[in-house]
């Protein structure tokens, strides 16, 4: 089987097509968060400078999206939108789902959204702060804007975590504490910075703050996402690498060239 992402669907693999967007076969099905499919360029007030490593069109059929939030382009760009409006499910947080209608449904933090099927699959919403824990909040109480990870879980599946826009490794405690510890951890880092807001501080996590999040999850596997693709990202996968191997977790580090499928080792 080859190991680049095509429409052929694995029982559990994750990979990374670009910025955050991450293709997950999880259960017989696929799954993808944060779809980014346009073409560098400017995006607003950001600037993409690549593209995606895998076309939309070359997966083939999506069961489900999973959208961290929808007010930035680096997250949810014009050909990501396209795609997830077209799946049959997207989940999101309430915020989200109100602007984008059907077929998202919005997920407060802890809520969760089952998957029938002969591997029945439980979708549910945790916590992420956008920011550093000082930042302006909006009306909603959120830094920058709301935005959501999720924990995907099955019987006989591994427990996955996918972190969204996450700077806070006090929301991380606060997921461990509820969930307990993780199998696989997606982690958005790349340290975003952007000029205009908080002082130019992190939006998501350093390096050292998402080791410090695997070693709070207690996670087997680390797959860095949103390390790259993007002019405001601070730190790219090299960091990422050294803060794990400064922490003593370079072991649980999982990096492939993008497109290119990774399976947890133990399946």
């Amino acid at each position: 089987m080859s190991s680049r992402v095509n429409a052929a669907r694995r029982e559990v693999a994750f990979s990374v097509l670009g910025g955050p967007t991450t293709v997950v076969d999880f259960g017989g099905r696929r799954f993808v968060i944060d779809p980014t499919f346009d073409e560098p360029g400017p995006h607003d007030y950001l600037t993409k400078t690549v593209g995606p490593a895998v076309a939309a069109a070359d997966l083939g059929v999506i069961d489900v999206v999973l959208v961290s939030h929808d007010q930035h382009p680096d997250n949810f760009d014009d050909e990501g939108r396209r795609v997830a409006l077209a799946a049959p499910l997207l989940l999101t947080h309430p915020g989200a789902a109100e602007r984008l209608g059907p077929p998202a449904v919005g997920l407060a933090p802890f809520e969760s959204f089952e998957l029938p099927g002969p591997k029945a699959i439980t979708v549910q919403a945790v916590p992420a702060v956008h920011g550093p824990a000082d930042g302006q909040r909006d009306a909603g109480g959120h830094v920058n804007c709301e935005v959501t990870g999720f924990v995907l879980a099955g019987a006989g599946l591994p427990t996955v975590y996918l972190s969204g826009d996450n700077a806070s490794v006090s929301a991380v405690k606060t997921i461990a504490e509820r969930v307990g510890t993780v199998d696989v951890a997606v982690i958005f880092a790349g340290a975003a910075r952007v000029p205009a807001k908080e002082r130019g501080r992190p939006l998501t996590m350093t390096g050292q703050r998402a080791a410090a999040a695997a070693e709070v999850l207690g996670a087997r596997l680390v797959i860095p996402a949103h390390v790259d693709g993007w002019k405001h990202f601070s730190e790219g996968v090299g960091e990422f690498g050294g803060a794990f191997d400064e922490a003593g977790l370079l072991d649980i580090l999982a990096v492939v060239p993008h497109g290119e499928w990774i399976v947890p080792p133990w399946l």
